[in-house]
């Protein structure tokens, strides 16, 4: 009776979030310098997925739904849902509320990536690409340094990371000092984060990279509900630690190199949305997964709306993240965090 109680309220918390979803979507989409009517939006979607409207639709409000806002909807969506995911599978495998998406190097090396392609455009790739490709190899190098004689410790491999993303860090400085004004200006405001970039073609990329990832994050939740026992009871129960933890670190890495490197470096979303879920649902990743990421969606684009609506400029998503980030850490600091996780 209890279980039943409790698994219609998180079915009632998904549907909800999903609702919420769709109106943050319809609202984000009607805001901005240009207002547009919820009917003219709605017409606009409507025809563009079924190739039937119910009234003219003029080019200047086609060309702002679908070719400027919608894509940037779209990747905000994106963007929360794989930050969230992938902080919650961190969470689960470090068994550390606590931990967040980029505990591994992988914003400072997306930093340098950007940075050095943003300096030298005629040696390298293009800006989304050196992002992603040198976040991948700061995490890699970080499991490699962890890794001794065939196995990762979970304390070696964060020190891994703080340490790799410090060399990291330090390489952006150099890039910074080497670069000129603008280019200097152009890093800064990638490393704070923004959607101002969104297109279509990224768009189809990023969503089936990430779909799958958060795909394979699900099937495989309840390992990840074991993990987060500990990993001597995970082998009592069958379950090789090692292996498992290298799938969840691979897949919630390659999310965060995705979104980083289209959206730039923002914080806070893969630490909140996973321990709000928590405190919604309980410890069971089942739930916790779906939900964070859903919440993360949500939360990212209502973040995003503020930074485009909220001055005539467009202040840097990050710094919207920022500011109600760090109220939530010092209530996370101040919580019995490890509750979380019994």
């Amino acid at each position: 009776m209890i279980f039943n109680i409790l698994e219609d309220k998180r079915k009632n918390i998904i549907l909800l979030l999903i609702i919420i979803l769709l109106c943050a979507i319809l609202f984000a989409v009607i805001s901005g310098n240009s207002e547009l009517s919820p009917k003219t939006v709605l017409n606009i979607i409507l025809f563009k997925l079924t190739g039937f409207s119910f009234e003219e639709i003029s080019k200047r409000d086609m060309a702002i739904v679908w070719n400027m806002r919608m894509p940037r909807v779209i990747m905000a969506i994106l963007a929360g849902f794989a930050l969230s995911t992938a902080g919650a599978l961190y969470q689960g495998c470090f068994r550390n509320p606590l931990v967040e998406p980029f505990i591994l190097g992988a914003s400072s090396g997306a930093s340098f990536g950007a940075a050095f392609a943003i300096i030298f455009p005629a040696l390298f790739l293009p800006i989304q690409i050196s992002a992603f490709i040198f976040a991948l190899i700061a995490v890699l190098s970080s499991y490699m340094l962890a890794r001794q004689k065939g196995e990762i410790n979970t304390v070696g491999l964060v020190l891994s990371g703080v340490i790799t993303g410090s060399i990291f860090s330090a390489l952006v400085s150099i890039m910074k000092y080497l670069s000129e004004d603008t280019q200097l200006r152009e890093i800064t405001f990638w490393m704070m984060g923004g959607l101002y970039h969104a297109s279509w073609s990224d768009i189809y990329i990023n969503a089936i990279l990430i779909l799958i990832c958060f795909i394979i994050a699900w099937v495989f939740a309840w390992k990840l509900n074991l993990l987060s026992i500990g990993d001597e009871d995970a082998k009592t129960l069958g379950i090789n630690p090692d292996k498992y933890k290298t799938i969840f670190i691979i897949t919630a890495t390659l999310m965060t190199a995705v979104c980083v490197s289209s959206v730039g470096i923002i914080a806070w979303v893969g630490l909140m949305m996973p321990h709000a879920a928590r405190l919604l649902t309980g410890p069971d990743n089942r739930y916790v997964i779906p939900i964070a990421s859903l919440g993360g969606a949500v939360y990212l684009l209502i973040c995003d709306t503020i930074a485009r609506t909220l001055t005539v400029g467009e202040i840097p998503i990050g710094i919207i993240t920022s500011i109600i980030g760090a109220p939530f850490l010092i209530w996370i600091l101040r919580a019995k965090s490890g509750r979380l996780f019994n």
